[in-house]
């Protein structure tokens, strides 16, 4: 069975699931060597739940946010056995990260080591926006992502996206309570810190979650609701 076929075949039957391929030879570090082919994994959030965003995240969010992470990591233990059965080494990326592995490994930059956006942009899946959100081209920033690597060449399931198609709106720029965009464009040869202060935007997750939520949480969603694409 062809690659593609068997990933379609796993995630056949759950709903609001998609996915993209891509090639990342020369966007890793060391720490990825041997598995430079992606299958990025995408679930699309709850429209209800996302439009119920106004001023912060509430509880029946950060749930689904939760929900919908376990449910990819499910998905991807899945695909990863049936393609380790065929003798096909994978690399499990989570789409999330734990409070602690933050605070102890991510604070000083608010980096991680490997980026699903840049495969799904690399995939052809969608763009940055002016608040560092993934831009699903379908689906809008309402999804969650996570990424399969291989060691099997595959190739890009769709011409990769090197600029953003946000073009004038600042809908997400206006709206976020945390002030953390310039309103400038994303393109490839743009860093993150140009356009984007992560730093700003996490103590105001901060500062939402322990209002909105009512415990130590760090989640907006604000930026995700508001914006026009995939409404």
């Amino acid at each position: 069975m062809h690659i593609e076929e068997l990933i379609e075949e796993t995630i056949d039957g759950n709903p609001d699931f998609f996915y993209g391929t891509a090639d990342l030879s020369g966007k890793l570090t060391a720490d990825f060597n041997g598995y430079q082919y992606a299958i990025v994994l995408g679930k699309k959030l709850d429209n209800r739940i996302i439009d119920g965003i106004k001023d912060g995240p509430n509880s029946t969010y950060w749930h689904h946010y939760n929900e919908v992470n376990d449910q990819l990591s499910r998905l991807q233990v899945k695909l990863s056995s049936r393609l380790n059965t065929g003798g096909i080494a994978t690399r499990i990326i989570q789409p999330t990260f734990t409070d602690d592995y933050i605070d102890t490994n991510f604070g000083a930059t608010l980096r991680f080591e490997f980026s699903h956006k840049m495969a799904a942009t690399q995939a052809g899946l969608g763009w940055i926006g002016k608040t560092a959100l993934f831009v699903s081209a379908e689906y809008g920033p309402r999804v969650r992502l996570a990424t399969l690597l291989t060691n099997i060449p595959l190739r890009n399931s769709g011409t990769p996206f090197v600029k953003s198609e946000c073009g004038e709106c600042i809908v997400c720029v206006e709206k976020c309570p945390a002030g953390a965009a310039t309103g400038q464009l994303w393109d490839t040869g743009l860093d993150r810190d140009d356009f984007f202060n992560p730093f700003k935007c996490r103590a105001m997750c901060r500062e939402l979650g322990d209002k909105m939520i009512g415990e130590n949480k760090r989640l907006c969603g604000i930026c995700v609701s508001v914006c026009p694409v995939g409404r």
